[in-house]
């Protein structure tokens, strides 16, 4: 997996990619259409960032490049890929618990904050694509 040159892509099914690590300097891109949504992503080698309407859905620092990123109620799935271990906060359901599951195995299973917010740290190294699905218990 590569970094995402234009920063932000709809794929075939509707899913997001986004994220550019290697930028030196922080570079954002507003109002990009997708399933009846305007995002904005802010990218480069400290962090990334995506918002949904205005709203907070992604975080990682440092930055990383986000495949086949869907979110719904119940679930979340990206592949992640960054040049090293990152920190991720991803928004889902207040005061609620999630599994994670990294790479199909189950890693954890995380409470949000009262504002949505779910974190929790990946492994990663530059070049090898890593799956992050959450799924709401």
């Amino acid at each position: 997996m590569a970094v995402v040159e234009e920063l932000i892509a709809e794929g075939r099914d509707g899913s997001l990619d986004f994220g550019n690590y290697e930028l030196s300097e922080k570079t954002k891109l507003s109002d990009f259409p997708s399933g009846g949504s305007l995002y904005k992503v802010k990218t480069f080698s400290e962090m990334t960032k995506l918002e949904k309407d205005e709203g907070f859905a992604y975080e990682s620092e440092p930055g990383t490049a986000v495949r086949g990123f869907r979110m719904s109620e119940e679930e979340i799935v990206m592949t992640v890929e960054g040049p090293e271990d990152a920190q991720i906060t991803v928004a889902g359901s207040p005061d609620a618990n999630y599994a994670l599951y990294v790479d199909g195995k189950m890693s954890d299973i995380i409470k949000t904050t009262l504002g949505g917010k779910l974190s929790f740290s990946v492994v990663l190294e530059k070049g090898r694509e890593t799956a992050v699905r959450i799924v709401r218990q």
